[in-house]
């Protein structure tokens, strides 16, 4: 909408960006999150299974029941690039470039959600491992999703430049609500 408005390209990318949040975009950073409080427990003495059983009662009693990176609203049963980018990880792991500690976390959480209901990380849960395999902070994570999506952005800002008019304006009535209905 911001593209048809008369604002320049910079100003409607920006728009396109500042939508992100913790709605869409911020899982990444909330799973790195869960990954890092797992890893410090286990760097207190707690084993794997018994660091992701307590990170997730502690994600859940401050989160609430939803665990952010596993699950997709349209990707069910499983995310489909989860699998590849965790497959990438593990053969990072296995050349030394990664310790794949992370991708051990990330995986016993999915194992531990999947003990309730099948449950499969989705692409936030796996690019939460590998930005917590690189060792950026969480909140970079929601960067980098920015960063990528930007891309996206861009293309649509320009294609909506080149079409002309006017995304605004009232609702087709195809759209608005039926008072009936409310």
């Amino acid at each position: 909408m911001a593209a048809t408005c008369g604002v320049g390209l910079n100003n409607a990318m920006a728009n396109g960006v500042n939508m992100l949040g913790d709605v869409h975009g911020g899982a990444g950073e909330q799973c790195a999150t869960l990954y890092y409080s797992i890893a410090a427990r286990m760097d207190a003495g707690a084993d794997l299974t018994e660091a992701v059983q307590s990170g997730l009662n502690a994600w859940r009693a401050e989160n609430g029941k939803i665990v952010s990176g596993f699950g997709h609203r349209f990707h069910k049963p499983v995310d489909p690039r989860a699998p590849r980018l965790m497959t990438v990880v593990r053969a990072a792991a296995k050349a030394g470039t990664v310790s794949g500690r992370y991708a051990d976390i990330g995986e016993a959480v999915q194992a531990n959600l999947n003990a309730r209901k099948p449950l499969a990380m989705n692409i936030d849960g796996a690019t939460a491992v590998i930005f917590c395999e690189l060792g950026f902070a969480a909140p970079l994570s929601r960067g980098l999703f920015c960063l990528s999506r930007s891309v996206g952005i861009l293309s649509h800002a320009w294609e909506q430049m080149q079409q002309g008019g006017r995304n605004k304006g009232p609702m087709p009535p195809a759209y608005l609500p039926k008072y009936d209905d409310m």
